[in-house]
């Protein structure tokens, strides 16, 4: 079987070629919103924007609704024609899209940037990730995925102590800061144009890779919405759901937290959170990529859960000072970076088959940011009402993400996609139209 050869025993240097060149979209994304969260102050100062405008640039951001939109467009794309020609191109989209954030003179250019930026970033997800999985080589798909998410949490570390250096150039360092993102997406651009197509995707496509009793997997919508996929596209929505209701009001706002609540200045709350972020890094690299192959998925998991349950309440216990601000820190960086985001970009490639795997991640990342959106747009009038109540409500979403990943969890440490695949039951296919 021609994709068993993708996936075979071991890694060499084009692996980790591929998988960093498809997984700096993960750089991309996380960078575009944590950019957008250290300069949300001196917006705020230089176009005097009101509570409800800065959660209209929340919901309609690249960390919420524009990146729902560019997910689901994106994902099935992706399965019609191919990852290469989405990752190949969606990078210079982005690139038009900051433009309008360098060069912003007032509100509404900076509420039409993002939105530009979410619908080149939402669509890039689903052909990385999918695309990372299928060139994995059998029992490092956990580890490759990993890498993608260090590559997630290098975009805000990056960014941070860029505006961390930047500072006293007030807003034109907030430009500088989107130029250096606009000019990596079109250099990733052409990168990005001599890798060749998913070879998984390709023998999918030409109906080579046989599932149990069937010629081919199903390439239509339609059959996704069958009981056999809205069942893991539940859990896995549902777990990644509650965990990024957190985490996007967590990445967006914590600057903006710390400065209006915890009375911090700009710089000690850029830096606390590129603290976190490095943090996260070590996580995925020391727990995550280490074990995720190797151990019990849902333990794992579980644990990380609680932790992270328990760096949030201390929020909701405790006042916000800076030392109680650096614990929760501590625990949720370490937390999360072996926790929800990990396992999803993990589960969701594993859980479908080829030609509807885009589409499904696409799906679910979509409802999850659209979602997002529509809280975020409520986070600064919460936070106007006393931060506790919002540390709670944080709080009992992580506890629903961590009971929902615990119960579903399934057991794919150690199998090959094609192993994988064969347990589906794939329908046979009957067209490749959408």
């Amino acid at each position: 079987m021609e994709g068993a050869i993708a996936e075979g025993i071991g890694s060499d240097r084009n692996d980790w070629k591929n998988t960093i060149l498809a997984g700096l979209a993960n750089y991309i994304d996380a960078g575009s919103i944590v950019a957008g969260s250290a300069a949300l102050a001196l917006w705020m100062q230089a176009y005097d924007l009101s509570p409800g405008f800065v959660g209209l640039i929340g919901a309609f951001g690249p960390n919420a609704i524009s990146a729902g939109i560019g997910a689901f467009v994106g994902g099935r794309l992706c399965d019609l024609f191919g990852r290469k020609t989405i990752y190949q191109y969606d990078m210079l989209f982005y690139a038009f899209g900051m433009l309008w954030l360098i060069f912003a003179m007032n509100a509404w250019m900076v509420l039409i940037g993002f939105f530009l930026v979410g619908l080149a970033v939402g669509a890039d997800i689903p052909a990385s990730w999918s695309l990372i999985a299928e060139t994995a080589p059998k029992g490092a798909r956990g580890k490759h995925s990993g890498v993608a998410q260090v590559l997630w949490y290098l975009g805000p570390v990056v960014v941070l102590l860029m505006f961390l250096a930047l500072e006293p150039l007030g807003l034109l360092g907030a430009r500088i800061v989107f130029a250096h993102l606009a000019i990596l997406a079109v250099a990733l651009t052409f990168l990005r144009s001599r890798m060749k197509e998913s070879q998984r995707w390709l023998d999918a496509q030409a109906d080579k890779i046989p599932s149990a009793g069937a010629a081919a997997q199903p390439a239509r919508l339609r059959d996704l919405m069958t009981m056999q996929w809205i069942a893991p596209m539940a859990f896995l929505t549902g777990m990644y759901g509650m965990w990024n209701l957190w985490a996007g009001t967590n990445g967006f706002f914590f600057p903006y937290i710390l400065r209006t609540v915890g009375n911090q200045s700009q710089a000690m709350a850029v830096a606390v959170q590129s603290f976190s972020f490095l943090l996260g890094m070590l996580s995925i690299w020391l727990i995550f990529m280490r074990l995720a192959d190797r151990v019990n998925q849902r333990t794992l998991f579980l644990v990380s859960a609680i932790v992270q349950v328990v760096g949030m309440s201390l929020l909701a216990i405790f006042p916000l000072t800076l030392s109680m601000a650096l614990v929760h820190v501590m625990l949720m960086s370490i937390g999360q970076g072996f926790g929800a985001q990990s396992f999803f970009q993990l589960w969701s490639a594993e859980m479908f088959p080829t030609l509807l795997r885009s589409t499904a991640q696409g799906l679910m990342f979509g409802i999850v940011r659209i979602v997002l959106g529509i809280f975020s747009f409520f986070v600064p009038l919460l936070t106007a009402t006393g931060f506790q109540t919002l540390a709670w409500i944080l709080t009992g979403f992580l506890v629903l993400s961590g009971l929902i990943g615990y119960l579903g969890a399934p057991r794919n440490e150690g199998k090959s996609l094609d192993e994988l695949e064969a347990d589906m039951d794939v329908a046979p296919i009957e067209g490749r139209t959408a």
